[in-house]
């Protein structure tokens, strides 16, 4: 059964759980990844996987073995409850294999997701299969602009319910402009970031989260370790967090940075030299900035602050109880003290 724009929106609100099976194709992986999701989750409920009510086969473990998808559809867990066999990445060559699991479907059986992360032409023997079996459906997922419902719908799963008309207006702007995968987070961020201020969400609130804000301020906090402004580092520290940036991300942004600094201070004709040797290219203001930076530090210190910041990078992927946006500001902190120095 195909279901059409309207439809299939009314569908992924309230996903039919008695159907044999479901096709979600689209251009976009991520949007078909998202809606994937949501339909799963809908279905199943949470602790599905922990149940192990979901069973994922990729598509070319099921090329290799084909009685795989008819074994998920049949067995029986432990656990009661709704159970889905989901099929990652399928093409037409599956279709036949598809078709057999479909065709011994039974009431009671998992229901069969299939995403193919492409678009299949009308002729397309997956999409032929599913739009024209009677329990089963067949929704393709286009490159278009977010419903107004659809962006409801992630500022409530989020728990961001309390908007004031101009942030709505401008998160609805935002959706429009990002990725369906880096609008979520964006929502994910505005969630933490409001989490204990009861007061609605703001313009400048949104703004704060928005993905360039959030690369502005990992810039700055990077920039002030480097040229020793210390007083900086912990406000923008708790900024940062408070925007739901996580410490190793930040941590590999400044390794990231310092690694850039090196590779210009060791350059045999000097570190303006270096980062004009840089590639991809550097230009403008930010290219003086670097040449200054690498220039105050020279390779000697840089290669400390590299090791410093290398084990800050591993002590936070181990399994240490030491608060980690603490353990990394701390570190921040140290080189733009180091820094600070070289004035």
């Amino acid at each position: 059964m195909k279901l059409n724009a309207r439809d299939s929106s009314a569908y992924f609100a309230n996903p039919d759980s008695s159907a044999a099976g479901l096709l979600i194709f689209g251009a976009d992986a991520m949007r078909v990844a998202i809606r994937r999701q949501d339909v799963i989750a809908k279905l199943l409920g949470p602790g599905a996987e922990e149940e192990m009510r979901l069973t994922r086969i990729p598509a070319g473990e099921l090329r290799s073995e084909k009685t795989l998808l008819l074994d998920a559809i049949k067995s029986v867990g432990f656990f009661p409850g709704p159970r889905v066999a989901f099929v990652e990445d399928a093409a037409d060559g599956l279709a036949p294999v598809i078709a057999g699991a479909l065709a011994d479907w039974q009431p009671g059986d998992a229901q069969v997701i299939v995403t193919a992360p492409r678009q299949l032409a009308a002729k397309s023997a997956l999409r032929k299969l599913f739009e024209g079996h009677k329990r089963a459906y067949a929704i393709g997922i286009y490159d278009n602009p977010p419903t107004r419902a659809e962006i409801e719908e992630t500022l409530a799963k989020s728990g961001v319910t309390q908007i004031d008309r101009d942030a709505s207006a401008h998160l609805t702007t935002l959706a429009t402009q990002l990725d369906p995968g880096d609008f979520r987070q964006t929502v994910e961020k505005l969630a933490l970031y409001k989490l204990s201020d009861p007061a609605p969400v703001t313009v400048a609130d949104v703004a704060a989260c928005s993905p360039s804000t959030i690369e502005a301020g990992i810039d700055d906090i990077v920039n002030a370790a480097a040229e020793g402004r210390i007083a900086e580092i912990g406000p923008l520290m708790q900024k940062l967090a408070g925007q739901g940036v996580a410490p190793v991300t930040l941590a590999i942004m400044a390794l990231r940075h310092f690694r850039t600094l090196y590779t210009a201070a060791i350059h045999p004709n000097g570190a303006s030299a270096g980062v004009g040797a840089l590639r991809p290219p550097v230009f403008g203001p930010r290219r003086d900035r670097l040449a200054r930076q690498a220039g105050s530090w020279g390779a000697s210190r840089l290669e400390q602050a590299l090791q410093a910041l290398v084990e800050a990078d591993l002590t936070l992927r181990s399994s240490q109880q030491a608060p980690q946006v603490a353990l990394l500001e701390r570190v921040l902190i140290r080189l733009a003290t180091a820094a600070s120095r070289m004035r």
